[in-house]
């Protein structure tokens, strides 16, 4: 299970952007997180897309109705769950949901008032379907690679 959450001001993403990072956003995290682009385990993420006026959003200590509306802010907030998520695999979903934003809204590169917040909800904090989830029972789902189901199981002690 993977949240993706997208805030951004009113009307900043066009609906095709929404549609575009829907799919992008999950793949910038899911191979990351399984170890290879594996189209089943798409089932497994959620991608929210936050909209707020500009007088609820602020940056450098001004409200984005007063004249802070010239900057590009987003914060994409990742959660997922316990794994194997050591520094570089987490920087490299942060560079991935980066690019993808910056692909699908048609920029050469992200802003600099993007930010992405990476969360690991730990070891049974995950609850669905009536019960809690362990990413232990989704090894052998058939969509982690070999070494991947190995760190995971190595990270978590398993």
């Amino acid at each position: 299970m993977t949240v993706i959450t997208v805030n951004t001001p009113q009307g900043r993403l066009s609906l095709e952007e929404r549609r575009t990072l829907a799919e992008t956003l999950t793949d910038a995290v899911l191979v990351p997180e399984v170890g290879q682009f594996a189209p089943a385990a798409r089932a497994g993420f959620q991608v929210h897309f936050v909209e707020r006026e500009p007088d609820m959003m602020a940056i450098g200590g001004r409200l984005l109705a007063d004249g802070g509306a010239g900057l590009d802010v987003m914060v994409i907030d990742v959660a997922v769950m316990d794994g194997d998520w050591r520094r570089e695999v987490r920087a490299e979903v942060i560079e991935r949901v980066l690019t993808a934003l910056a692909e699908a809204c048609g920029l050469p590169a992200p802003s600099p008032a993007w930010w992405v917040n990476f969360r690991v909800i730990d070891e049974g904090s995950w609850g669905s379907g009536g019960g809690a989830l362990s990413i232990l029972t989704l090894l052998d789902s058939g969509v982690f690679t070999e070494e991947k189901a190995k760190a995971i199981r190595t990270a978590m002690g398993a």
